[in-house]
């Protein structure tokens, strides 16, 4: 639980250059307050607004419009069983209204038809509630910084249906030559783990280099690929056996 990680980490007294301000979306008070104080004691994040409900979060970002200023938060961590509108409905309406805002879902279900739902309502990231506290913090800073990750058992979820889908499209028996677009060696290496459901710091164990090293990687695998997730990047390479 949430709560009871929190009561072994120290206090961070004075903290200081904040560099995330995360709004919390989740109807549930007790875990909404312990995302809360996460948020609140974890260096490089704050709470920046906290709501029950995804109607209240967008009245309140309609209101800071109407006053000519757009709300502060970088991240909204999204809850999808919500009560009124659905966490998924919310990502849709907020992302038109502001697409800087990055969108991570952070909830309980785990049914492949659900997330790729959430992505492609134009969330950034999905993320399970039975995710450490930590492992939040390590994703949503990968976030903040470009890449779009996945937890291995939503990746491993995704990749399932995406494989699905593909031989049903292309049938299974296809001998179609691979295509590489110029990738790198290493390039092709990274995107074999990501295709894998490998988490960033399991495919930097894996190829023995550093998580910057991956990221860099990645972020040529997107350009290349033109796409802007890791979903996405995996979609693409299943599709046209770019691996």
């Amino acid at each position: 639980m949430l709560t009871n990680e929190l009561m072994e980490r120290p206090v961070m007294a004075g903290k200081t250059a904040v560099d995330l301000s995360v709004a919390i979306i989740e109807d549930n008070a007790h875990y909404r307050r312990s995302l809360e104080a996460l948020f609140n004691h974890a260096p490089g994040f704050t709470c920046a607004a906290s709501f029950g409900s995804a109607q209240a979060a967008l009245d309140e970002a309609e209101r800071m419009m109407r006053f000519g200023t757009e709300p502060h938060w970088k991240m909204v961590l999204m809850d999808i069983d919500l009560p009124g509108m659905s966490g998924i409905e919310a990502t849709r309406k907020l992302k038109a209204r502001l697409p800087d805002i990055a969108v991570v879902m952070l909830t309980v279900f785990e049914e492949p038809a659900t997330i790729l739902e959430a992505i492609t309502a134009g969330a950034e990231g999905y993320l399970l509630k039975k995710t450490s506290a930590p492992e939040i913090l390590a994703q949503l800073r990968m976030i903040a910084s470009g890449g779009s990750p996945l937890t291995p058992d939503v990746a491993r979820t995704v990749l399932a249906l995406l494989r699905s889908k593909s031989n049903l499209l292309h049938g299974a028996g296809s001998s179609a030559p691979p295509t590489k677009l110029d990738l790198t060696e290493r390039e092709q290496q990274v995107l074999q783990c990501l295709v894998k459901g490998l988490a960033y710091k399991q495919t930097a164990d894996y190829l023995g280099v550093s998580t910057d090293t991956v990221r860099t990687h990645i972020r040529g695998v997107y350009r290349k690929l033109q796409v802007h997730s890791v979903a996405e990047a995996v979609a693409r390479a299943i599709r046209e056996k770019i691996v």
